[in-house]
Order: structure tokens, then sequence, then C-alpha cells
């Protein structure tokens, strides 16, 4: 033969795809092999060019490419391939013999035309290739787990899931996979004990002898089920007995943030990076928290290095929206943009979108991203958004059944009931409800600050600016924040007790000197202690609103 086969099986076991590929045209091209005579070897040949463009990303070609060589397989006849059934694969590990006399596996021809599919985000066309194979591979079955999930088929999702965990009950992803399905922890565990015959059963003790993965597949479901809590006392008994496992800290991380804990998922995050400095999982996450700090020191260094380790991935494009979202809004929505059409499972990519969105007073547009994440996995923050879209373009009534799903989803959660009354304080007749709400979350939850300045600014509404200071006092003993200071320095404004209201001023910008509502506060106050108005429009401006009355009046005229 003028090219040899295991040539390109070589340079393909070493990664060289794009040689590979070059030397699979040659050989697909050679006039020594003809489609009539020889339609086997034509498909073999065809199946080496397909896994170069496979690995190389040309999934378009791939497609072609195979499909070409299913064609020419269709007309071997039976007797002369069905003799083995060791393949000529498509991946570098069944490509080690090219010799003329090896069978080909149509089964995996047609799961990398699937996988390419996939790529290429034609879920219906993957689904129907991956129809016919029917002894499928663990690989296989997750793929086709993946493909049902993103149509919506969360039956057949789960069933596949499972036959993943019957074949290997180490398959984390499939874990987290059924725990956001709603699958219970009692249920995923059973599979793990069931061999993929279905003819014996396995004793848990022989899988999981030290129960480690049973706390895995618990604390899994209890962040699925938004029992934030529980989650976090399973995640650190895991960590104790793996301490430097980056995924159990990256997981633990992102509860602590869903939870209110900002501080300790800053720091959880900054142990992991200080671990693995390469990983790139959730660290635009980790850059939300620093925007919601204010810490842009840090938050400039962390995506300088994201972007130096992979610029292609959706968490560095979410993390680059965080960071413009100070200077330019637009940039940062093309950014956020970016990540979806990168993954558009990417969760925070939706999240970080909706809130440029309702910043850019577009609250329906920014529903829709809300809801986007909500399909993809709910949790408070999609909750949140939606809420307070809804409000924003006055959907009273979707807002509070939306908050009223919150509240049911994570009964135990002080967030979620502040959320209900976050609508029922946007109009005057609930104001009275709003605050049973706020006194719930604050008896459930007691240190949490979002609940206090509500009801603080509730008090203030209805003109109880003594107890919105004394309620608001109590929390500066524990709390070291910003936002505490600004809302005692209003709460002190509004009671004409300029001198207070200005020392809160003050302490706020010294937490944080970007905060935007007390630079705009203090300068409001130092107004007023000059005896002027900061309500009054400046002169030169009435000046020039004149001119252009006075100049449409003679426009008229003429």
């Amino acid at each position: 033969m003028e090219v040899p086969k295991d040539q390109i099986a070589t340079l393909m076991e070493h990664g060289l795809y794009d040689s590979a590929e070059m030397l699979g045209s040659f050989l697909v091209s050679s006039s020594t092999v003809s489609a009539e005579t020889s339609p086997q070897l034509k498909a073999e040949n065809l199946i080496l060019l397909g896994d170069a463009l496979f690995h190389q990303r040309e999934y378009r070609r791939a497609i072609n490419t195979y499909k070409q060589a299913l064609h020419h397989y269709a007309r071997v006849p039976k007797q002369s391939s069905g003799s083995t059934r060791s393949s000529l694969s498509l991946s570098t590990r069944s490509s080690v013999s090219a010799s003329s006399n090896s069978a080909i596996n149509e089964s995996e021809v047609r799961f990398k035309i699937a996988s390419s599919h996939f790529a290429l985000n034609e879920t219906k066309a993957a689904i129907s290739e991956m129809e016919s194979v029917k002894t499928r591979s663990l690989e296989m079955n997750i793929l086709m787990a993946k493909l049902h999930r993103n149509s919506g088929y969360n039956r057949g999702a789960i069933a596949f899931y499972k036959e993943c965990l019957r074949q290997c009950p180490y398959v984390l992803e499939v874990v987290i996979g059924l725990a956001e399905l709603g699958v219970t922890a009692k249920d995923i565990i059973s599979s793990f004990t069931q061999t993929s015959s279905r003819s014996a059963k396995v004793s848990l003790d022989q899988i999981d002898p030290t129960r480690w993965l049973q706390r895995y597949v618990e604390a899994q479901c209890c962040v699925a089920s938004h029992a934030y809590k529980g989650a976090l006392e399973l995640f650190a008994e895991l960590l104790q007995r793996f301490p430097n496992n980056v995924h159990l800290l990256t997981e633990t991380a992102k509860v602590e943030a869903i939870f209110g804990k900002n501080d300790e998922a800053i720091m959880r995050f900054e142990k992991v990076r200080s671990i693995d400095p390469y990983t790139l999982t959730s660290m635009d996450e980790y850059a939300m928290l620093l925007q919601i700090k204010c810490d842009y020191s840090r938050l400039n260094k962390l995506v300088h290095d994201l972007l130096s380790i992979d610029h292609t991935r959706a968490e560095v494009f979410v993390a680059l929206s965080v960071l413009w979202e100070r200077k330019d809004a637009r940039t940062a929505l093309s950014y956020a943009e970016k990540s979806i059409r990168v993954d558009e499972r990417h969760i925070p990519g939706y999240i970080m979108k909706g809130n440029l969105l309702l910043q850019a007073k577009r609250p329906e547009a920014a529903a829709i991203a809300f809801r986007a994440a909500q399909n993809l996995r709910s949790d408070l923050r999609s909750y949140q958004g939606l809420v307070h879209s809804y409000l924003a373009f006055g959907k009273t009534k979707e807002a509070l059944y939306t908050a009223r799903e919150a509240m049911n989803a994570m009964p135990q959660s002080a967030k979620a009931l502040k959320l209900v009354g976050d609508v029922h304080a946007s109009t005057s007749s609930g104001r009275e409800k709003a605050k049973k709400f706020y006194e719930s979350g604050l008896r459930l939850e007691p240190g949490y600050l979002g609940a206090a300045l509500a009801l603080a600014e509730l008090h203030l509404m209805e003109g109880r600016n003594g107890d919105a200071i004394s309620l608001l006092e109590r929390y500066l003993k524990d709390w070291v924040d910003d936002s505490l200071h600004v809302k005692l320095a209003q709460v002190f404004a509004a009671t004409n007790m300029l001198q207070d209201s200005l020392s809160h001023y003050q302490a706020a910008l010294r937490i944080n000197p970007q905060n935007e509502a007390a630079k705009k506060g203090l300068d409001r106050l130092e107004k007023q202690m000059k005896g002027i108005d900061p309500d009054a429009t400046d002169e030169n401006d009435e000046n020039d609103v004149e001119d252009v009355d006075g100049d449409t009046e003679e426009a008229e005229l003429m």
C-alpha cells in the first residue's frame, strides 16, 4: 500500500492530528483502493481520517467523513465483516492496528457522529444517531443522559444516568446530574449496588467501605434541594477526610456564596487557588464575590490570571463581564453573552446577563435571562433576579408567585422569606405583611443583615425612624459592613441628626471607598450642612432649559 495506515494511527497516538489529517487525505484519495472492489478498506481509511478531524474539532467534516465510511461499510458482505468484533474505532486507543482484516465497530462510529452533533449543539440529530446503537458503553450512556436532559426529557436522562452508575458508581458528574434532576440520595445510592446485567447485587461495603461516596451523594442532594446548611455540614465532614481536595473546596465555596457567607467563600476560593493556581472551575463565581466586596485589585489580578490560563472558557468571559461592569456596562453585557455562546448551559453567564440587563432598565429581557438560569438549575440568585425583574415592570402577581415558589423550595431560608417580603413592600398596602416576613427571616437567621436592612427601610418609610436606628445599631456590634453604615446614615439624615449621618457615611467610605450610595449621600449631606437645598437645580441648568424653551418659541413664530 502506498500510504501505511499504521503510520496514521501512530501520529494520532502522539496527538499529531494535523499530520494525521494530511496523511489521511493521501490515504483516502489513493488510486490503489477502489470503493467498488474494496468497500471495507475504503471505510476503514475514511474512519481514520474522520478520527483526525474529530480530534481537531472539525466536527462538520468529521460527520461527513464518518457517514461516507458507513455508506461504504453497508456495502460490505456480512460474512466478510462479522468474524470479529475488535474495531477499527474512532479514537487513538483503538487505532493501534489498521490491517485490512480488522472489523469496523459501527456503534463506535455512530457514537462519534453523535458526539460531533452534541459538540455542535444539534441535540435531536445526536439522539437520532444514538438510538440505533443497542449496546452502549459508559461514555455512550453519559452522552445519552446529557442529550435527553438538554432536550427536557428528564425521565429518560435519569434512566441513562442510573445505567451509568450501574456500570461505574464513581462517576461523580452523574451523581450531580441525578441530584439536580431531583433524585433522592437513597435512590442514587441504591443504583450503586446493581450490576449492569441486573442479575446480581453488589454489597455497598464493597463499593464504598468508608462511606465517603454516600456522604458526597447526600451533600449534592442537599445542594440540589436548597438545604444549604446540611450541604455545608456534609462537605465539612468530607473535607476532614480529604483536606486539600480542590473539588470539595470549590463546591463548599459555591454553597457558602449562595448561603450569604461571602467572606468564608472568598477565603475558600483563595485556598483553592493556592493549591491549584491554574484551575478555572467556578472562578467566575469567585469574581462575582470580589465585585460584591468591591475588591477590584484582586478582581483585576484574578481576571488577568484566568486569561493567561485559557481565554476561551465560559468562566473567563463571565469574569471579564464582572470586571467591565463598573467601567462599561455594554462591554460587560457582550462578555456575558459570549460566555453563553461558548457554553449555553453555563448558569453564571445567565445570572450576570440578567443583572446587567436589570441595571440597564431592561427588566423584560433580564427576566428571560434569569428564567433560562432557573430552567437549568434553580438557586436563590435566579429567584431573586426573577422577582426583582417582575417588580421592575409592574408584574407584582408574577413576582409574588416566584417569591412564594422560592419560599416553598427553601422553607428554612431567611433569604427566601425576605424575597416574599420585598414583593409585599413594593405596595403601600402590603407593608404590614412585608414587616412580618422580614421579622420571620430574622427569627430564622438572626444574623441576616439583608433582612435587617430591609426592615429598617420599612420602618423609615412608615416614619418609625427610632425603631430603624435601634434595629441597625444592634448589628454594628457584629458587622463591619459599608451598606449597614449607609442605611444608618440615611436614617439619621431623615431624622435631621446630620452629624451622626456624616460619621456613618464616612465610616462606610473607610470600609469601601467605592460605595456609590455613600458618595452620593455624603455629597447631599454636605450641601444640607452648608444650608444649600440638595434638591435645588443648578442655576446654569435652569438657564439652559429657559434658552431651549425660548429657541422653540422663536422657531414656532418664524
